[in-house]
């Protein structure tokens, strides 16, 4: 496990009802002060939230990629999470990207550049200053 410092910070755990989280794995979090949550059974749209974000990263990212080992796991999904989380239109937010501020005017006229990610699968696109 990976979390650290940070596990002391969760309140709660959701998770399905997967045989392969054992009670070991929730003792861990239990030892820390983190309740788990098992959802129902048979119900994803419980966990409608990591649901969402599985079939996103899978469709938009890991389908499309050959995967050589788990630190390069790693690397994609980092940097697809920052891509997603800073650029990525949201349906949500009416198709606005998180890291959109309405207060700042973007001019019209100006060249348009390109930032490649994970290798060219998905672009980014803004004004150049």
């Amino acid at each position: 496990m990976e979390l650290g410092e940070r596990i002391g910070s969760f309140r709660f755990l959701i998770r399905d009802r997967d045989t392969k989280f054992t009670g070991a794995f929730d003792e861990v979090f239990a030892g820390e002060g983190t309740t788990v949550v098992k959802i129902p059974p048979r119900t994803p749209q419980a966990n409608c939230y990591a649901e969402q974000w599985v079939r996103t990263v899978r469709a938009e990212c890991t389908d499309h990629m050959l995967i050589y080992g788990g630190r390069h796991l790693w690397s994609v999904l980092t940097e697809y999470a920052d891509h997603y989380n800073g650029h990525r239109p949201h349906q949500s937010r009416s198709q606005q990207p998180p890291d959109h501020d309405e207060r700042i005017v973007v001019a019209l006229e100006g060249r348009i550049e390109r930032r490649r990610m994970l290798g060219g699968l998905i672009n980014e696109y803004h004004r150049a200053a």
